[in-house]
């Protein structure tokens, strides 16, 4: 086993807690630009070897190569690790790579996952195909269900307890302070994938997740233009670990994604309160058509966590809006024809009113009987709300039904 010591001269060329040099170039006189730079270069000069070095002993503030780490990205994970309550944060090339890293970092031979049975399809795989032929199991449970994901927990092996505060599609949501809890008890690490809520809603960082990982490319990006990923935690040695497997396994960011993404960070408050009001608005009036057989919103009333999202939320209940139509597929396609105002865009986050179908997109490899069980429909789309003025979504709205 390596010692912390060995571990950290691995990382401190690019784990350097110093941030880029704000100090405008001589050429700019007295003035400087309002925005960030960008740092769009793929490797960095040094002046001789004793630099090198300074830079990879941690002894001096420094780049090497962008694979590692660059301006950009210790700049956007700063401010989110700010905005998540946490220690550090990693920037990656997507939600995926982040929760790939998580894993790599964490996970050995033998050792097992537990999971949310309400996950997006691609962490399902991931889990479940990809995992496995490294010998890594993984169980699901009612991650609302406390009593069975502590049987699960009972377990031997078990490494991570992994759940979405708001899942992906139904919008279930979990009690984030009791799980946190339980995996504690049981000295397993907690993970929560926020992207559904942001840092504006909820942050598990504070009730005892020992990661928190967010796809930068929905609402903290917010204009569908970016393709990042974020991990933040507590521990120094999870910084080390998750750093490295990063730049080995290449999960790397962009630096101009990055540059996009704090952009987009500025107004995420701004953009998920208009958001999340069009949200509850457009939910109640769905409740309200003939054709529209459910609404999923944890907003309201006959959600079946409302009273755990009133605890575990703050701020709104988000801005995602599931509802099913009488008709199943052939009404959807009718909608999407008829309402071409709402852009069938399978992702979400954008700062207008977009909407997604779960069958055929984010769950489209699961397997009948696994849809079935979580109610994921041929009629059921996902809307992703935006901030235009919720007159404009409903006029739009009623094209299509």
């Amino acid at each position: 086993m390596r010692s912390h010591a060995e571990r950290r001269n691995d990382m401190r060329g690019y784990m350097s807690e110093s941030q880029p040099e704000r100090k405008p170039p001589a050429s700019l006189g007295q003035t400087a630009p309002l925005v960030s730079s960008i740092y769009q270069s793929s490797v960095y000069t040094l002046p001789d070897l004793d630099a090198l070095d300074q830079v990879l002993d941690g002894g001096a503030p420094g780049f090497i190569y962008a694979r590692d780490a660059h301006p950009n990205a210790r700049r956007l994970a700063q401010l989110l690790a700010d905005a998540e309550e946490a220690h550090w944060g990693l920037i990656c090339g997507s939600g995926m790579a982040a929760i790939s890293a998580i894993v790599l970092a964490t996970l050995q031979q033998g050792q097992r996952i537990v999971a949310s049975n309400r996950l997006y399809g691609r962490t399902v795989q991931l889990f479940s195909t990809e995992l496995a032929r490294f010998g890594v199991g993984c169980e699901y449970v009612d991650g609302n269900d406390l009593g069975q994901v502590e049987g699960a927990l009972h377990k031997k092996d078990v490494r991570l307890l992994f759940v979405e505060t708001i899942s992906n599609p139904l919008l279930r949501v979990v009690d984030l302070p009791a799980l946190a809890d339980l995996a504690k008890r049981h000295g397993c690490l907690f993970v929560a994938d926020n992207t559904f809520a942001t840092p504006a809603l909820a942050r598990p960082m504070t009730i005892g997740a020992d990661f928190v990982m967010e796809s930068l490319t929905k609402m903290i990006g917010g204009h569908s233009d970016v393709t990042l990923g974020l991990v933040c935690g507590n521990d120094p040695d999870f910084l080390l670990q998750l750093g490295a497997a990063m730049s080995i396994w290449g999960l790397a960011s962009n630096p101009f994604d990055c540059w996009l993404a704090e952009r987009g960070l500025a107004t995420l408050e701004l953009r998920m309160r208009a958001a999340c009001a069009n949200a509850a608005h457009l939910a109640n009036w769905l409740a309200e058509q003939p054709n529209v057989t459910r609404v999923l919103y944890p907003g309201r009333a006959d959600h079946p966590d409302h009273a755990v999202a009133r605890r575990v939320l703050s701020g709104g209940f988000g801005n995602m809006v599931g509802f099913e139509l009488a008709g199943g597929r052939e009404a959807v396609n009718r909608l999407l024809h008829r309402a071409p105002g709402i852009p069938f865009s399978p992702s979400l986050g954008h700062f207008s009113t977009t909407l997604s179908h779960p069958a055929t997109t984010s769950h489209r490899y699961v397997s009948p009987a696994e849809k079935k069980r979580q109610g994921i429909t041929d009629g059921l789309i996902r809307l992703s709300v935006g901030i235009e003025g919720f007159d404009e979504i409903r006029r739009e709205m009623e094209k299509g039904l």
